[in-house]
């Protein structure tokens, strides 16, 4: 698509990749976070109102080549390596790209030109500081330029004590950034990053925009563990070059990665476990279908026993609040503390694992669920949470073989169907997931989401037609439930259909008003937002919506993230970072924590940029109004 915020269908999104930019990656997050609520570990786990998907992480660090030797450069003067001056000639604009090309890798060059000749080093004064100024500055400039060939030809034989004696002479005759450079490529050769740092920092310090001075400190930076500062000159650097440097580009990506990781532990610290939205707790729930409760549960009244309080959250649960939910898994834990009926066992640790995996709390949630196989083995609904719990590690073949234990149950489940299903959808392999989501259709025609998540993966695999025609079906087989208007409406905004989408987005949130205006999923309006700045480039109302979503859901992740990307759009970068550190701050693991912080310190990093370099403010705002001006993300 070509909208500056992406959309795709909530439950067709897939996980970034991590050859993505910096600020592709910063402004899909939006798109992502739609249907990407949580990132655990090595997996993205999906939650839409069409139910949960788990999906696989396939993101890799990528080869990133090692920031290295970089080559001795020419001086911009027109110097030769032994110091004579060049006669200025008009130039073409090709010849002077040329020329900046060859004296960048001067030092690359297996031999001088003929015509130079490198007097002996003997011949040259030793200057100090003392007796520098006794030359005139044009003998000054001489004698740099000879000195600086002489440190090159040291420097390309590995001489580097040498060429760093060199060196130091000729930035005594002649302060040039190409010379600290050039000494610092000497220190770096020799691992001496602190030395490094200095010589670069000089060089930076004459010029401004000397990238290969920034890449060069960048990687001294991160050899000594400074992630944020070398994240920061790898920023800058790839601003200066417009993000053309892959290299650059990927040493953000994987400077990102390591200062989120680093925050993400630190914070996780003492951090309480918290279940997640409203709305991200209710589209889990309701992935699976609804089934009546235990025979007799609702008969028990007395407090003092746990199958009271199994029962009391079961009831809570229908209430789909944050408060409710809080206190469904408060009920579930302490039913399980007072001990509930043997025939209640299997069902209470099912629902107790439930809400420490929605908290985060993944290994006790793994335990809970496998004592709730071990109780009742024909419980295939455990066999389903563990199936998703497993394939967060990575595992799919593990996953596979609970769904297989599931069905060697109860080949007769729908709800093992439609998981599976969309274990097969995350991993791309959509005729199976189409196969399987027919087969919970077929089981059972009147679960909505199995209809839904069959029409996105037709339309996945190209069939627009065919899924267009799903959900028309869907309009008429449930035609008041939210849900079929608001994932018709987002098929209907991934094909640029703005007025047909913001209708049905319209309807979604009437309906859910109507049906629970107190708990009502406020993707509708999410996704309305979306709509109304694609369509008409209009902030102000893209706004409101999404801050009418979260004064109804003030821990939706989904609209925090897309606000932060809607101030960020506008250059409002502080607001944006406000709000990205929110969604930091309300992750559960650690995996969530690091995707969100990835997002907070990228913008950080603009806004730091913008402060430190501020002659590339200029250069970032240039760079968004194109990016604006062509539709695509920044």
């Amino acid at each position: 698509m070509s909208n500056a915020i992406p959309s795709t269908p909530a439950t067709a999104a897939l996980p970034i990749d991590a050859s993505s930019s910096l600020w592709s990656r910063v402004s899909g997050w939006v798109a992502d976070n739609k249907a990407v609520a949580y990132t655990i570990g090595a997996v993205v786990v999906v939650v839409t109102g069409a139910g949960v998907v788990y999906y696989l992480n396939t993101q890799k660090d990528g080869d990133v080549r090692k920031i290295g030797e970089v080559h001795i450069s020419e001086s911009s003067s027109g110097e030769r390596q032994d110091g004579s001056i060049r006669k200025k000639k008009k130039k073409s604009k090709k010849t002077k790209k040329d020329d900046t090309e060859k004296g960048e890798n001067a030092a690359a060059t297996s031999t001088p030109p003929p015509a130079a000749t490198v007097e002996p080093e003997a011949e040259l004064p030793e200057f100090t500081e003392e007796n520098v100024n006794e030359y005139t500055a044009e003998e000054r400039k001489v004698f740099a330029g000879k000195l600086k060939g002489q440190g090159n030809e040291a420097y390309n034989a590995k001489k580097y004590d040498e060429a760093i004696k060199l060196y130091t002479q000729a930035i005594l005759c002649k302060p040039d950034p190409i010379f600290y450079s050039n000494r610092a490529a000497c220190y770096n050769a020799q691992s001496n990053w602190e030395a490094v740092i200095e010589d670069t920092t000089a060089a930076i310090a004459l010029n401004p925009e000397y990238v290969k001075a920034l890449n060069r400190r960048a990687n001294a930076y991160e050899q000594i563990g400074e992630f944020s500062k070398s994240l920061l000159d790898y920023t800058a650097s790839c601003i200066l070059e417009q993000f053309r440097n892959d290299n650059a580009a990927a040493s953000v990506e994987r400077l990102l990665k390591i200062v989120a990781e680093t925050k993400g532990r630190k914070m996780l610290e003492g951090k309480p476990k918290r279940l997640p939205s409203p709305t991200f707790v209710t589209n889990y729930l309701q992935s699976f279908r609804e089934k009546p409760a235990p025979e007799g549960l609702e008969d028990a009244t007395d407090e003092n026993t746990g199958d009271y309080w199994l029962n009391k959250g079961l009831q809570d649960i229908k209430i789909k609040t944050a408060q409710s939910y809080e206190d469904a898994a408060q009920a579930f834990d302490k039913a399980l503390e007072l001990g509930v009926s043997e025939k209640y066992q299997a069902f209470a640790y099912n629902m107790r694992g439930t809400f420490k995996y929605l908290k985060g709390d993944s290994a006790d949630a793994l335990a809970d669920i496998t004592q709730s196989i071990e109780f009742d083995p024909k419980l295939t609904q455990s066999y389903i949470k563990r199936a998703s719990m497993i394939l967060e590690t990575g595992d799919k073949q593990g996953a596979e073989e609970d769904f297989q234990r599931a069905i060697s149950q109860n080949p007769d489940d729908p709800d093992i169907y439609y998981h599976r299903a969309q274990l097969h959808f995350i991993t791309l392999e959509y005729s199976e997931a189409a196969r399987d989501y027919q087969k919970s259709i077929d089981l059972d025609r009147d679960f909505i989401y199995s209809h839904i998540q069959l029409g996105v993966t037709q339309y996945k695999q190209g069939s627009i037609a065919s899924s267009m025609a799903t959900f028309r079906r869907c309009e008429k087989k449930f035609e008041k439930n939210p849900d079929v208007y608001n994932y018709y409406g987002e098929l209907l905004l991934d094909q640029s259909k703005y007025e047909e989408a913001i209708g049905k987005f319209d309807q979604a949130i009437n309906m859910e008003k109507e049906a629970r205006p107190m708990g009502m999923n406020v993707l509708p309006l999410i996704n309305k937002a979306l709509a109304t700045f694609q369509w008409k480039q209009n902030y102000e109302e893209a706004e409101k919506y999404c801050k009418t979503a979260l004064i109804l859901d003030p821990d939706c992740d989904i609209a925090i993230a897309t606000l932060a990307q809607l101030l960020l759009q506008q250059g409002r970068v502080a607001e944006a970072l406000e709000y990205f550190e929110r969604a930091a701050d309300l992750a559960r693991t650690e995996g969530e924590i690091v995707n969100a912080l990835s997002y907070a310190e990228a913008t950080r990093t603009q806004l730091e940029v913008q402060e430190k370099y501020p002659h590339l403010a200029a250069k970032m705002g240039a760079l968004s109004s194109a990016a604006a001006m062509s539709g695509m993300p920044r």
